[in-house]
């Protein structure tokens, strides 16, 4: 594996990571006004919206152009359900994934073979640029299934030249069992499940920093950099960060580079980055923060334009790879955030704070209730198994005071038993809302 500092050897980068700026520019041209026009002609929905908009596909003369274009949201997919958005045959497409639909019917996304071997690529670039090498084992306990993560992450580590272990979720004591006699190199997971797998290891009298591995790669949910020392200090890897969402195409839309750990660059020349101001709808110039949209540009079978993410960040240059601007760690979701009492929350926010906090675990829970007129905020934290009743009581008004003063609220602190709290064996829900009860 290159060590932190050290740039990737030239001989393992693919060609598009070898494009210069000016190259990658009219790639990605050329793509865009290949996929409007691909988009238009095979999808009644983005032809109605670019219609009701005024614009078709030669109207793209440059990157510029996008920004004329409408949106497409998780609505569309869902008001299409199941199969409206698809621009080719079903004889032409080779899988479907779809979202869970506990919020509603599920988004289903469809990928013909050469959208599966895009996929591939780009997941194995993503390996490959958070330290992977051919022959590493790589353990992979996102969810199998309908859920794209398991799937993306197998299908690239094999197109890496790495031998995959697909423990899939759950089963945390076999999982540790595994880890420790299969001896992989590499982990994909959620990052709150990688704190469970962590945790089982400590109760199994096992320090996790002595196992073989050496790379976390974690996404599917926000994560902070607290959060990332802790994973670092307490397993002795690298902890990088993978993105992506099943409606832009899985895992392996943008990727962290483990010898800069400093955002994640996005494969831009297979997925057009944007920020927006989620009020707006304005685009933003780069190093503004705002919502994250992308543009597909080499999808066949579910071209997507102009995809509102929900996920706030921001666009800043290229480092590790110079060529794709990075996208900086997503902490938060529009759709996550909490108005209480006129201030807006975000659970990363929570997050940061408990995990600097002396005396509790990572594992935290916030409850949202409504007590008379006012809504009402409660943080249950667990405690650490070594914490003495002084720690614990300290822990409390740490973390009251410090929701107070950088948050801007007060809320209702518990610290709680260890392993009270749910764990996660795939996406972590931090909020449980019983406002409406």
């Amino acid at each position: 594996m290159s060590s932190p500092g050290r740039p990737l050897p030239h001989d393992l980068l693919d060609d598009g990571e070898r494009l210069t700026g000016e190259e990658l520019a009219a790639l990605q041209l050329d793509r865009l006004r290949a996929t409007l026009r691909h988009a238009y002609d095979h999808v009644e929905l983005y032809r109605k919206k670019f219609d009701a908009a005024g614009v078709g596909p030669d109207d793209c003369r440059s990157l510029a152009d996008l920004a004329r274009f409408p949106f497409t949201t998780k609505a569309d997919l869902r008001d299409t359900y199941p199969f409206g958005m698809f621009a080719v045959p079903m004889s032409e497409v080779r899988r479907v994934h779809a979202s869970s639909g506990t919020t509603g019917r599920p988004t289903v996304v469809g990928y013909t073979e050469r959208d599966l071997s895009m996929w591939a690529d780009v997941v194995a670039r993503s390996i490959r640029a958070a330290g992977g090498r051919p022959g590493h084992k790589v353990h992979i306990s996102y969810g199998y299934g309908l859920f794209t993560g398991g799937l993306g992450a197998h299908y690239g580590a094999e197109r890496a030249g790495c031998t995959v272990i697909p423990a899939s979720g759950g089963m945390t004591a076999r999982q540790v069992q595994l880890i420790l006699d299969f001896r992989p190199e590499i982990i994909m997971v959620t990052p709150s499940y990688m704190l469970t797998l962590l945790d089982e290891f400590e109760k199994q009298g096992v320090d996790p920093r002595s196992s073989s591995l050496e790379v976390g790669i974690f996404g599917a949910e926000p994560w902070t950099e607290e959060m990332r020392r802790e994973i670092e200090e307490r397993a002795g890897l690298h902890a990088v960060d993978i993105y992506g969402l099943s409606e832009v195409i899985g895992p392996g839309v943008a990727q962290e580079c483990v010898e800069t750990k400093d955002g994640l660059h996005v494969w831009e020349d297979h997925f057009l980055p944007e920020v927006v101001d989620p009020l707006t709808d304005e685009v933003l110039a780069d190093g503004e923060r705002g919502e994250i949209v992308f543009t597909s540009l080499t999808k066949e079978a579910l071209p997507v334009i102009r995809y509102r993410t929900r996920d706030l960040t921001r666009l800043l240059p290229g480092t590790a790879r110079p060529a794709f601007r990075r996208m900086e760690k997503v902490t938060g979701r529009c759709d996550d955030m909490i108005i209480l009492r006129g201030v807006n929350v975000f659970p990363s926010q929570i997050e940061e704070i408990v995990l600097r906090t002396p005396g509790v675990a990572p594992h935290f829970r916030i409850r949202l209730t409504r007590q008379g007129r006012m809504d009402h905020m409660a943080v249950l934290v667990e405690a650490r198994p070594d914490a003495t009743p002084e720690e614990r009581a300290r822990a409390t008004d740490t973390i009251t005071a410090g929701v107070k003063d950088g948050v801007g609220v007060t809320v209702e602190v518990e610290v709680v038993d260890p392993e009270t709290l749910e764990r996660s064996v795939g996406k972590l829900k931090r909020v449980q809302d019983l406002r409406d009860r």
